[in-house]
């Protein structure tokens, strides 16, 4: 099957999905042709079967801001046309699924049939679209889709309840590729962060407020004040200065490492006790499910998707956001307990395997052919 992946390249939820699904693919002997505006963040190494396709957008003095969306719809008929794709996988809805159904136009006029399956993510539902100039937009590229789909049950009833959707929604989870993401023996590595038997604590993010960084800061300066422990923060963002007041406030910044965007995730998470994950909303938390592949348990606020990966007391806590005294209590109890730390962390494996790659990857492509068995 030769199928078009539109996605934002960066190191976020969405993007890391569709690019993992697209590598899936590739390897199953699928022709994968990436689009967008840079390389995705996760597509770094070669690979037979995957191409990328740069949409360039014309700067003119005329426009205030440059017109991807039109761009995109241009690029899209363009590699539709010259390699024949069958289905086109769009993540978000606005602007990639609205700009591939005007593709979808566009070359209906010259005969060629293209479906278009659109994934939901979380912020094109919980925050984009709910600003009210957006609205019928999204409305109408979910409803005009020839299928749909969101990665958590949390997700699709947010979509039912702020739009006027008049389809079906299928739920298809993020998945984990246990190929890359498992527990590896880092002890070298281990005991250059903690030389003195320190526990690990770590977050991983795009530094949002909606992340809510600053309480990992501040639920770490709990757990230290009861038992030694550094803190591990991958990812940046525009919170990153604000981040760094904090710890300067709490005087943590010595047990404190900004290690940045990072490929190798797997190999830090390896060497981790806990994962903290405060976020204010989560559609479904890719990277809880990342750590609990590598045997960490994780401590998260009792939002959006959060509760469908963590069951509570069982391989994690969940709390309320905003509720830094009982996840820092939380932690400390786990912290200073290695019997059910290992427990904890052998439990978030066993539930992380529900979403192993194999299983989802399966699941996109009945997707797929579904698409193609209703074409006109």
């Amino acid at each position: 099957m030769r199928v078009g992946i539109v996605l934002y390249p960066t190191f976020g939820g969405s993007g890391v999905l569709a690019t993992e699904l697209g590598k899936a693919l590739a390897k199953k002997g699928h022709e994968i042709h990436f689009i967008s505006y840079n390389q995705p963040a996760r597509l770094d190494y070669f690979l037979e079967g995957i191409f990328f396709h740069e949409v360039i957008i014309p700067q003119y003095p005329l426009f205030e801001h440059a017109p991807y969306e039109t761009a995109l719809a241009g690029k899209i008929v363009e590699i539709v046309s010259s390699n024949q794709l069958e289905v086109l996988h769009v993540h978000y809805a606005i602007p990639h699924a609205s700009a591939a159904l005007l593709a979808k136009q566009i070359l209906a006029e010259s005969g060629i049939y293209i479906p278009v399956v659109t994934t939901l993510h979380g912020t094109d539902i919980t925050l984009v679209g709910r600003e009210a100039s957006y609205e019928p937009v999204v409305s109408w590229s979910i409803n005009n889709s020839d299928a749909v789909t969101a990665v958590s049950e949390s997700l699709k009833a947010d979509t039912y309840e702020h739009f006027k959707i008049r389809r079906d929604i299928h739920v298809i989870p993020n998945f984990i590729d246990f190929d890359r993401f498992n527990k590896q023996p880092k002890s070298h590595f281990k005991m250059a962060i903690a030389p003195h038997g320190e526990k690990i604590v770590v977050h991983t993010s795009n530094f949002r407020k909606v992340k809510r960084v600053g309480d990992v800061i501040r639920i770490f300066d709990l757990i230290q004040q009861q038992t030694p422990a550094k803190l591990l923060l991958i990812g940046d963002g525009p919170e990153r200065s604000n981040i760094e007041k904090v710890c300067r406030e709490l005087h943590v910044c010595d047990k404190v490492t900004f290690l940045g965007k990072q490929e190798a995730v797997e190999e830090i998470l390896s060497v981790c006790d806990l994962f903290l994950l405060p976020s204010e909303r989560e559609s479904f938390g890719l990277s809880a499910l990342e750590a609990m592949a590598c045997e960490v348990p994780v401590i998260c606020s009792n939002a959006g998707g959060l509760p469908e990966v963590v069951d509570h007391g069982i391989n994690g806590y969940l709390a309320d956001v905003g509720d830094v005294e009982t996840m820092a209590n939380y932690a400390i109890e786990l912290l200073k307990n290695d019997q059910t730390l290992k427990e904890f962390g052998k439990q978030a494996l066993e539930k992380a395997k529900q979403f192993s790659l194999d299983n989802i990857i399966n699941e996109y492509l009945a997707v797929y052919e579904s698409t193609l068995n209703v074409k006109l």
